[in-house]
């Protein structure tokens, strides 16, 4: 037990914070459109992070890879609950969205730099089970966080909601304060950036790439299956109300229960994690989740829709769980803050594309159509990444025992 304390407040951290999250994305989106009266403006909110990635990204790698990222993480928090709590205070939509622009910002250094402090922090043996309940933590998060921010939207409004949120990012950056300092070598959270560092850095992740090229084909591979299913889900809420004929009510109560599938697999996957080999995690995982978009798109009914959506997140959590570990486990953790924050800049720009595109498709030809259209492409390419994965030659690529750093530059 003493080995899980610091994973376990590490958990309780992010835990809270993507609680805290979801009340706060509801109350948001409910105050916008109470402050403008106008949709375009809530969906001006989504390109937002986006837009924060791309401008971001190109150089937030090479700060995150040379600096404390516990004390990084912990500023982060901070910065972000501090500009959240000024939300709810300002009256102009423009300042709302450059204030979100600025946590979007900030922001996008925590992904990255948390995925180095926990390959540091846990052992790669347990990494799996970590991972799994990462996921755990996030669809509970996730089933919880609307349900909390209806109840309290109803009786103390969105304002609250909002410094919920922000409160919840300082007891996060708290939690992280009473972890152990795992860059003992390095003390600060400044560093000097100039043009020639850049450029070495994009050179170092470029030759990693190359030496790396099994990693990099199964990265692409499950990138692009699930950044495919990340634009099908901007089409759902169409698919239902227009397709389906469904009401805002039956969307709710298919997301929530959607909510109880991920929450339930991302428990079996914990449980399982110590039994079933990592590469069905990945493999496998992406697979069935793929499948399970098929499912949802053929769906002519409220119960076929919610049974299709409830395998959907199930699987996505075994899905997301390998991926995690098999990236932990594979990219040297001393080019990993560089190298996740590039991978998330092109991800950004390629869901950009497939998301375009599919809406473009979608109005042009049946909705229903394209969208199993894509959920095929998507599972064509699960099925040539589980055949990929299945090579009895890079099974030590699966291997969650492992040297760190092992392909250390």
């Amino acid at each position: 037990m003493i080995t899980w304390k610091n994973p376990i407040l590490l958990l309780s951290g992010i835990g809270i914070s993507y609680l805290g999250n979801w009340i706060y994305l509801i109350a948001l989106n409910i105050s916008i459109l109470n402050l403008t009266g106008s949709a375009a403006a809530v969906a001006g909110l989504y390109i937002i992070r986006p837009i924060a990635i791309l401008v971001t990204n190109t150089w937030s790698g090479t700060v995150i890879d040379r600096v404390n990222t516990r004390k990084l993480m912990i500023y982060i928090d901070v910065i972000r609950g501090l500009l959240v709590l000024f939300i709810p205070f300002i009256q102009k939509l423009w300042i709302i969205y450059m204030t979100l622009l600025l946590i979007s910002m900030v922001g996008a250094f925590f992904g990255p730099s948390s995925s180095v402090y926990i390959t540091k922090l846990v052992p790669s043996e347990k990494r799996k089970r970590f991972n799994s309940i990462m996921s755990m933590t996030s669809s509970g998060a996730f089933l919880l966080g609307p349900a909390f921010a209806g109840i309290l939207i109803m009786y103390v409004g969105t304002e609250i909601c909002i410094i919920i949120n922000a409160i919840s990012f300082l007891i996060c950056a708290f939690l992280i304060y009473f972890l152990p300092n795992i860059n003992q070598d390095i003390d600060t959270v400044r560093v000097q950036i100039k043009w020639r560092t850049l450029l070495e850095d994009w050179k170092v992740i470029i030759t990693f790439a190359k030496e790396a090229k099994y990693f990099i084909v199964i990265y692409l591979l499950f990138q692009c299956a699930m950044l495919i299913g990340f634009a099908l889900d901007s089409q759902e809420v169409t698919f239902i109300k227009q397709n389906l004929h469904l009401s805002d009510q039956d969307y709710g109560l298919i997301v929530s229960i959607t909510g109880v599938g991920a929450l339930v697999g991302a428990f079996i996957s914990t449980l399982l994690s110590k039994k079933v080999q990592l590469k069905t995690y990945l493999g496998l995982g992406m697979f069935l989740t793929s499948i399970g978009y098929i499912f949802f798109y053929s769906s002519y009914n409220f119960l076929s829709a919610t049974v299709a959506f409830v395998f959907l997140g199930f699987f996505m959590t075994f899905a997301n769980a390998g991926y995690a570990t098999f990236f932990q486990n594979n990219v040297p953790v001393n080019i990993m803050g560089r190298f996740g924050s590039i991978a998330d800049m092109i991800q950004s720009i390629i869901q950009i594309v497939f998301t375009l595109i599919l809406a473009f498709f979608a109005d042009w030809i049946s909705l229903q159509f394209i969208c199993i259209l894509f959920s095929a492409l998507a599972t064509l390419l699960s099925l040539v990444l589980m055949m990929t994965i299945l090579m009895p030659s890079k099974k030590h690529y699966f291997s969650e025992i492992t040297i760190r750093d092992k392909h250390s530059l």
